[in-house]
């Protein structure tokens, strides 16, 4: 009866298994499926900001999606589940080994009964070593939830790089469509031209440039259109034919001088990335320390009771001991500090390329104004002199050759204007990445778990 009843107890607090069929990967079919309650994500730093995609999507509203939708944020959070799992499998006590043998008489005789054997033991090794694997386990975990922070807010940069880059190109897309269409008349006239020989094909080359020129750089600008919709639909989790209506303007950002320095005095301790590293690191110390204390003998303790076939009882004890004569663990003690030096190399490499990053971009940043301010003063004297020539044109105090030229020159500086305008975008958010926004930074500290919709 009482073993009945302890297997009952045994078989009651086991695992059960569930089916988890595959999915379809069909993505999301619209943005109105989806919420994103700022509350579940701290580190955006947007208490005031109301998710309502049914006026389209702004580019903060794009970065919560980008934070609670993407399908390589899930993975992350799966990775973070897996590492937690592992946490709490390394803090289990190991499990004691009941064992139970009879023997029957093959001849019974007078005084002769079957015998019988019942032990008890534990590794005591596991036990001693059970720290250091707790605390290397509890480390890994929390490197991996750093990991799952930083990929967070690159997630959030990369919405709003790609956010910039669909609006941007949308921009250029309807500038060159307002230059072909103001070509259209003048393309309509050349070809009719051609056709009553009144025009020869050198002399109509220009003409028949200017409007091939135009139509080629449309159809390039839509193929990149493609491409960064296509990914701003994969970071958001929405399926390819999803509608995407981006609104407002694109997200601005501008780190002071002061901001730059403050953040390279306190980077280890402000970027996730960083501290994800300085998580390892720690978790490799404990895998170092559970080896060393491996390289002693291995303990295994046991009690047991038995009885022989003249029935007499007996208890006692057991003690298994490893002779460390050959291996002592030197093999995995030698891996564990061959590791925590890459470790130590690594986080050493990482700060100082994210040093020299934050001064590049410092620099090309100051170098973008300068060509933007003086790009947008040369692209304003451009469209004045475009609006001239055409005026000229129409009145006949201009050749269209000449008309032609200017207005290719003015549709190059525009789309000059608008590319540089998105690189200056692109280094901006890259450096407040690197940076770590403040209220960001402020708003999500160390010891805050990371977003779990």
């Amino acid at each position: 009866m009482a073993v009945t009843l302890a297997a009952g107890l045994l078989l009651s607090a086991c695992a059960t298994y569930m089916p988890a069929p595959l999915g379809d990967g069909q993505g999301v079919a619209s943005v109105m499926q989806l919420t994103a309650p700022v509350a579940a994500m701290p580190g955006l730093a947007l208490p005031e900001h109301r998710f309502d995609p049914s006026d389209g999507l702004d580019v903060t509203e794009v970065a919560m999606l980008a934070v609670v939708n993407s399908p390589a944020l899930k993975l992350k959070r799966d990775e973070l589940g897996i590492a937690r799992a592992q946490a709490f499998a390394a803090g289990l006590l190991p499990d004691p080994q009941l064992t139970f043998g009879k023997d029957y008489l093959t001849h019974p005789g007078p005084g002769l009964s079957s015998a019988y054997n019942l032990g008890l033991s534990e590794d005591v090794t596991a036990l001693l070593t059970r720290s250091s694997r707790r605390a290397a386990a509890s480390n890994q975990a929390e490197q991996v939830n750093l990991d799952l922070l930083w990929a967070e807010w690159q997630s959030v940069a990369q919405a709003r790089l790609l956010f910039d880059q669909v609006q941007t190109l949308r921009a250029q897309q309807a500038r060159l469509r307002i230059e072909q269409a103001a070509l259209a008349p003048l393309e309509s006239a050349i070809h009719a031209a051609l056709r009553a020989g009144n025009l020869t094909y050198d002399t109509a080359s220009a003409g028949l440039n200017a409007g091939a020129d135009v139509r080629k750089r449309l159809a390039d600008t839509s193929v990149t259109l493609h491409q960064a919709e296509s990914d701003l639909h994969v970071l958001l989790g929405l399926a390819p034919n999803a509608p995407l209506d981006l609104v407002g303007a694109p997200y601005q950002a501008s780190a002071t001088p002061e901001q730059v320095q403050q953040a390279l005095t306190g980077l280890p301790r402000r970027r996730p990335d960083l501290l994800a590293l300085q998580a390892g690191y720690q978790s490799q110390e404990a895998q170092l320390r559970a080896a060393v204390l491996a390289q002693f003998p291995a303990l295994n303790i046991g009690f047991n009771k038995a009885r022989d076939t003249t029935d007499v009882p007996t208890r006692g004890f057991s003690i298994g001991i490893t002779l460390p004569l050959f291996d002592r663990n030197r093999g995995n003690i030698a891996i564990a500090k061959a590791t925590r030096q890459q470790l130590k190399d690594d986080y050493e490499a990482r700060v100082l390329d994210t040093r020299s990053d934050m001064q590049r971009l410092v620099a090309d940043l100051a170098t973008f104004q300068q060509q933007r301010v003086a790009l947008a003063a040369h692209a304003q004297q451009l469209d004045a002199a475009c609006r001239a020539a055409e005026a000229g044109w129409q009145q006949d105090l201009l050749d269209w050759p000449t008309y032609l030229a200017i207005r290719s020159n003015a549709l190059g500086a525009d789309l000059d204007l608008l590319d540089l305008q998105q690189q200056q975008a692109t280094q901006a958010i890259a450096l407040e990445a690197l940076l770590g926004n403040t209220d960001l930074a402020t708003a999500h500290p160390v010891s805050v778990k990371a977003v779990t919709p």
